[in-house]
């Protein structure tokens, strides 16, 4: 067996059945070839001329499958608890601006510390990070579903945050690692995506069932069967790395200002809606996020062993216009969940179980999105396979626009698919390019950049599209089948905005990624 950072392609890797699904992005051959030797403990690599037995095996489909679920768990847990917030503030006594604090906790520690979740998982083990994240996520769903009060409850998704911040981007970067470049990892990479749509849609759903047959409780502890048997299984399922001779330190500083900086600033755009843009809260946490990133950009540049190689954006273009491409998504698809999941039941007065139902669609084809992206990839390559999944998003919002002021379900609705195929396909874009030019000790890193930016984009989707939904409606009520539409179209612009750049700087994979 070949060790992983060397193994060249063979004809296997053209006609291998799918066996995967996770998060990441294939690093082709001939960058990997340039790239510098791994260095973080996950990730030494021997000399390819002398085979070594105890280098890490290519991921199994059983290892694919633990990863696709831990991070379907993860994505789940983004939408099932918005559905059971109205029981939530009900049961514990929570004020309207109060309850929004159970979403903003987790999008703050989530958001705040993808970069360094990346970061650790490059430096101290991919596996371990994987693990003890999903132990910090499932002990603090557990204590989410038994908290009988509101302290505990939204510290308890504080806590989730700092789960998820954890295992999503080392399982970006198990998968990364684990696949050489090519058809075998963009069909992992399109199985991932695929995941992270149903299971976002899936919130929906199973959050209302949950809630409307259960108890708002259930949200919670439904997580936590499944983080035990993903902590029980990993052990057995991913392959164990040890620990680079060469000494690696954490560099403390820049994780404390990269942490507060991103989290000052998805608290900032989380709570524009309730605050507005001039509250003293809102312009110091965005003054905050600012002087942190100076600050951090300034030790970086001096610091031996940085967290954050200041020439990383620079040297990987491909890892600048994804995580671009990925904030526009994050903004679109973020915002319109929470717009259309308010139209259906402030404006067609339905339950939050049927409102679940009616948006499925859209997960249900981001899932085929997701499972045929490698092979549109091949056909067209990765870079138009990014203008023409954009521009469908962006053609989908514009149906949507016209939507309907009263009256039951209508064929407009069927839009969300057009969305859903569109979405998913530029998140499996996206992912793709981030990566292939990334070396293995940096794939960590860049999960976490991109993760990032889809967080940030979407706490400013979040943000932006109900306000806009609101500021338009007659009524000042968000939910409005008037503001509805013009969110929708906000919407379409920011996807337009995504296939614009990536017309400009189409094609930066290397072709053979894309063809092979």
């Amino acid at each position: 067996m070949m060790p992983r950072g060397t193994r060249t392609a063979t004809p296997e890797d053209s006609t291998a059945a799918p066996t995967s699904t996770p998060i990441s992005a294939p690093i082709s051959t001939a960058a990997a070839a340039h790239a510098p030797a791994a260095s973080g403990p996950d990730d030494a690599e021997p000399d390819a001329s002398a085979p070594d037995a105890s280098a890490p095996r290519p991921i199994s489909r059983s290892a694919l499958v633990l990863i696709l679920t831990a991070a379907f768990m993860v994505v789940l847990d983004f939408s099932i608890v918005n559905v059971a917030l109205p029981s939530v503030q009900h049961e514990l006594g929570f004020s309207t601006s109060a309850v929004q604090w159970v979403v903003t906790a987790y999008a703050i520690t989530f958001g705040g510390l993808l970069i360094l979740g990346g970061r650790t998982a490059d430096l101290f083990g991919r596996r371990r990070m994987f693990v003890a994240g999903l132990l910090v996520f499932t002990a603090a769903s557990l204590s989410g579903g038994l908290a009988h009060d509101q302290v505990l409850l939204i510290a308890s998704r504080a806590v989730q945050g700092v789960g998820g911040a954890l295992v999503a981007p080392s399982a970006l970067s198990l998968i990364t690692t684990g696949f050489p470049a090519g058809p075998r990892r963009n069909r992992a990479l399109g199985m991932y995506g695929a995941t992270a749509s149903i299971g976002f849609v899936a919130g929906q759903v199973l959050g209302g069932v949950l809630v409307e047959f259960t108890s708002w409780r259930a949200v919670f502890l439904v997580n936590v069967p499944v983080g035990v048997a993903a902590v029980l299984l990993a052990p057995r399922l991913l392959a164990r790395s040890e620990a680079s001779g060469g000494k690696r330190r954490m560099d403390v500083g820049g994780a404390v200002l990269i942490t507060v900086s991103v989290a000052a600033l998805v608290y900032a755009v989380s709570q524009t809606a309730a605050l507005g843009w001039t509250d003293p809260r809102v312009l110091g946490a965005l003054l905050l996020s600012a002087g942190t990133a100076i600050a951090l950009y300034a030790l970086e540049r001096r610091h031996p062993d940085p967290l954050i190689r200041t020439d990383l954006l620079r040297r990987h273009p491909g890892l600048r216009k994804a995580a671009s491409m990925n904030l526009l998504l994050g903004l679109w698809n973020g915002g319109e969940m929470i717009v259309l999941s308010l139209y259906f039941q402030q404006v067609l007065h339905e339950s939050p179980l049927v409102t679940g139902l009616a948006i499925a669609p859209q997960g249900v084809i981001g899932f085929t999105a997701g499972l045929s992206g490698a092979s549109l990839a091949r056909r067209i390559g990765v870079g138009r396979v990014l203008v023409l999944t954009s521009g469908l998003a962006a053609a989908g919002f514009l149906i949507l626009s016209r939507l309907p002021a009263a009256g039951g379900y209508s064929p407009l609705f069927a839009a969300v698919m057009i969305v859903g195929f569109g979405t998913a396909g530029t998140a499996f874009g996206t992912m793709v390019t981030a990566s292939h030019e990334a070396a293995d000790d940096e794939q960590g890193l860049v999960g976490g950049v991109l993760n990032t930016g889809r967080q940030v984009g979407a706490a400013i989707g979040a943000a932006l599209l109900p306000a806009i939904s609101q500021a338009a409606d007659a009524g000042g009520r968000v939910g409005g089948a008037t503001g509805d539409r013009d969110a929708m179209l906000t919407a379409a612009a920011a996807a337009a905005l995504a296939s614009l750049l990536a017309w400009r700087s189409r094609n930066p994979a290397p072709r053979h990624l894309e063809a092979r």
